[in-house]
């Protein structure tokens, strides 16, 4: 069994692998306050809760974009599992082609969803990950990443909106009843969905108009399953993608250290 972890702005995932299978995904809330000590707990209960016996595993990768958490859990997860984690970054090889000015700026993130995009679904390919931010990744029929966007995420927008007015209440996210909202709470439903949903197909014709032909869409992130039953384009909701993306590149390095 392998540990995955995936450290981001407002949730952390963790995952557990035996071979393909996905034995359990977990969501906890991002803390930087936290200790070592306290996420170790975490972790421990989190294999405990799902019958996974700790003795069986056999490694760990974390990918993360929260730099002042990354050590901190990188120690949590040894002290779990005994083993020192596999980190996204420098030196770690994923097999990606990157073509932006800088490679060493892509975030983890964005390099795990598409190597594993690569791995899973037809090129050429856009990847959206709706989390605390929206980033869309462009990767070509050759399989080189090109770019992408980001934006601005929906919870960000939706908070944005209500400190930055008077009257404007707290609303959770839930699907507005109709597109015309008739009350101050559907119309904002409406807009913040709506617009995301509109802003991804308009997104995507764009990128297909660049590239000059179709791609296939791949959705994922914490909010994805709120949003893209809203959109008009076929766009394929994926959960598991940065965790399958990040099994991929566990197995890739250990199998070229000569551990496998």
């Amino acid at each position: 069994m392998i540990i995955a972890v995936d450290i981001g702005n407002t949730n952390i995932v963790v995952g557990c692998f035996k071979d393909d299978k996905i034995l359990f995904i977990e969501r906890i809330s991002t803390n930087i306050t936290k200790t070592c000590f306290e996420y170790a707990v975490v972790l421990k209960n989190l294999i405990e809760i799902h019958k996974c016996k700790q003795e069986e595993i056999e490694g760990s990768i974390i990918s993360s974009v929260v730099p002042n958490l990354t050590e901190v859990i990188k120690n949590a997860v040894e002290q779990v599992t005994g083993k020192e984690p596999i980190v996204i970054g420098p030196g770690v090889k994923t097999g990606l082609k990157i073509m932006i000015d800088d490679p060493a700026q892509l975030g983890a993130d964005l390099v795990v969803d598409s190597v594993a995009g690569i791995a899973e679904y037809h090129v050429p390919l856009v990847i959206f990950d709706l989390g605390t931010a929206t980033t869309i990744c462009v990767i070509d029929k050759n399989k080189n990443y090109l770019g992408g966007m980001i934006i601005p995420g929906v919870e960000i927008s939706l908070n944005s909106l209500v400190t930055r007015t008077s009257q404007l209440p707290k609303i959770n996210l839930e699907p507005p009843r109709k597109l015309i909202g008739s009350n101050t709470i559907d119309a904002m439903k409406s807009g913040i969905m709506y617009s995301t949903a509109c802003g991804i197909d308009g997104m995507i014709e764009k990128i297909e108009k660049e590239l000059g032909e179709k791609v296939t869409v791949v959705a994922t992130g914490g909010i994805a399953k709120k949003i893209i039953p809203l959109c008009q384009r076929e766009i394929i909701l994926d959960d598991e993608l940065l965790l399958k993306g990040l099994r991929i590149i566990y197995y890739k390095n250990i199998m070229e250290k000569g551990k496998l």
